[in-house]
């Protein structure tokens, strides 16, 4: 038996490397049941699995075993409302990257994104990317962004394959560490890993010009070893970011600048919205908290049954 990590995931087999830095195309027999979650993968990218070869000529092998997680990302099931679909596991950090045009990333979007960031602790940080086709108002917007999000502790960069900007800034936060890539089709996450590792030759595709839509470019996620150490996951570009299990009374937990203010709320159960001395609803007054943030967060609540407490 040999320990492996899962690098590429097509469904049905997966693509895993040995301690030895041996490739193998792997299957699983059985049913796995991880972390009593119900996933319609049981197996993601970043898993640390355990092999046993069967044919050496051909380098195949059988998963028997899946090592316990540090963190994943999930998202609801575009198939299943009620299923978690793994993105990865396994990880260090994760880079949302985001458009302001051609196409445009809702703030709806990077804000759910964010929340499951931060619901399965992997640190977060937003690329806007394709800065060299932004206008004066898609820059003032990316200033109002940038402030926005970095004042409640992520991260914020802007970028460019075209112009270089950004590259430098990029690959630093890449070195030694696993990092999921993330965002819409479209929004450039390819090209700009292409600007910086031309060996990997990710398939990418422009925009379409009848919809405005990314086009789908990436099938299945898929691990890449990076030159000077850590390793980058490229996944499918998502039109939505669907939270699934995620509470009413917990909601407010995973906006950062909500968290530190809860305790001043007059009632332990305060959702935010009507109960009276609500700490959280005075901060948006007092400008402590953003008007949009808190916005985003009552549209969120809604979408969640009222039956989940």
């Amino acid at each position: 038996m040999l320990n492996a990590i899962v690098y590429k995931s097509t469904g049905s087999w997966y693509v895993v490397k040995d301690e030895h830095a041996r490739v193998w195309q792997a299957r699983i027999r059985g049913v796995f049941k991880v972390e009593g979650i119900t996933s319609t993968n049981p197996i993601a990218v970043g898993d640390v699995v355990t092999i046993v070869p069967e044919n050496d000529l051909e380098n195949t092998a059988t998963i028997v075993a899946i090592a316990d997680r540090t963190n994943y990302i999930a998202r609801q099931s575009p198939h299943n409302k009620n299923q978690h679909h793994i993105v990865a596991s396994n990880l260090d950090q994760t880079l949302l990257f985001a458009t302001l045009r051609d196409p445009k990333t809702s703030t709806g979007f990077i804000d759910r994104f964010l929340i499951s960031a931060e619901m399965f602790h992997v640190p977060a940080i937003i690329v806007f990317n394709k800065a060299d086709v932004y206008r004066a108002k898609e820059m003032a917007l990316y200033h109002e962004l940038h402030e926005r999000y970095t004042r409640i502790g992520y991260q914020v960069l802007l970028s460019s394959t075209h112009t270089g900007e950004g590259a430098n800034a990029v690959r630093t936060l890449l070195h030694q560490k696993t990092t999921l890539l993330s965002g819409h089709s479209g929004v450039g996450k390819s090209s700009f890993i292409n600007y910086l590792f031309p060996e990997f030759q990710l398939r990418v595709q422009e925009v379409s010009k009848w919809s405005g839509k990314g086009l789908h470019t990436t099938t299945f996620a898929e691990m890449f070893d990076l030159p000077q150490g850590g390793a980058i996951i490229d996944t499918p570009g998502v039109r939505e970011f669907g939270l699934i299990d995620v509470e009413r009374q917990e909601l407010s937990h995973y906006f950062p600048e909500m968290l530190a203010t809860l305790s001043g709320c007059q009632f332990n159960n305060c959702l935010h919205v009507n109960e009276p001395g609500c700490a959280i609803k005075q901060a948006v007054i007092d400008g402590i908290i953003s008007e949009e943030r808190y916005v985003s967060y009552v549209g969120l609540l809604n979408d969640i049954p009222e039956h989940k407490y």
